[in-house]
């Protein structure tokens, strides 16, 4: 933004600090936010892509993949691939998805966005009803690993649910195991998902208070019936 007038650049910059703010817990009024910044600063990169991605977390793919276009154009990088990919399937299109999967581009991305492509490419196969393909695509020299990098506790994770959905629900408790070790922050709910399949039922401390409150109150009502019916 170093192109734009200073007390413009303030202002943009305030309006992309509150959609990273706000992307995961309040999408709309992220998406908001990076509205404001596009009409003050259109040809920013930075502001294209933030754009991309608020439109995005509020599955308006269309335009999400227009503002990765425009922020891809202005860079020349290859970053934004994956998540174009991802758009495609959200447009009801798995088979573009799968095409940019196998394009050149995604040679030139990093070991975080190879990965980011693959899951984005087994999503695809599953929206085409291929599971089986879906788990030879998660299939990987990353998933095998015992390192826990930023992206190891998703993959494991969508390998998991390919299992279960495949029917191989032994092989999905394990892997849905791993992925619960490599989940530091909560990114998933695979702990969930473990215990779903361990047949654990979780009750509401909240609910199970008011159920005991209603049995009391029945309770305390009892006697006064008694004592008419005498």
């Amino acid at each position: 933004m170093q192109s734009l007038p200073k007390t413009l650049a303030d202002d943009v910059a305030r309006n992309l600090v509150m959609v990273a703010r706000l992307i995961d817990e309040d999408p709309e009024g992220a998406y908001g936010y990076s509205k404001v910044a596009l009409r003050l600063a259109s040809r920013v990169a930075a502001v294209r892509e933030a754009a991309g991605f608020a439109a995005y977390a509020n599955q308006k793919y269309s335009e999400a993949l227009a503002e990765f276009r425009a922020a891809r154009r202005m860079t020349g990088s290859v970053e934004l691939w994956p998540v174009m990919a991802d758009c495609e399937r959200g447009l009801g299109r798995p088979e573009k998805a799968l095409d940019m999967a196998g394009a050149p581009e995604v040679h030139k991305l990093d070991k975080a966005g190879q990965v980011e492509m693959r899951l984005v490419a087994a999503g695809a196969r599953r929206d085409m009803g291929q599971l089986d393909a879906a788990i030879v695509t998660l299939q990987s020299p990353e998933l095998a690993s015992n390192s826990v990098q930023p992206w190891t506790a998703r993959l494991r994770y969508a390998y998991a649910d390919a299992l279960l959905a495949a029917g191989r629900e032994g092989e999905a408790r394990e892997w849905f195991a791993k992925a619960v070790e490599a989940d530091r922050d909560g990114g998933t709910d695979a702990s969930d998902r473990l215990a779903e399949l361990d047949g654990v039922d979780f009750v509401d401390a909240l609910d199970e208070g008011e159920g005991e409150s209603e049995e009391t109150g029945t309770e305390a009502e009892t006697p006064d019936g008694d004592d008419d019916k005498d």
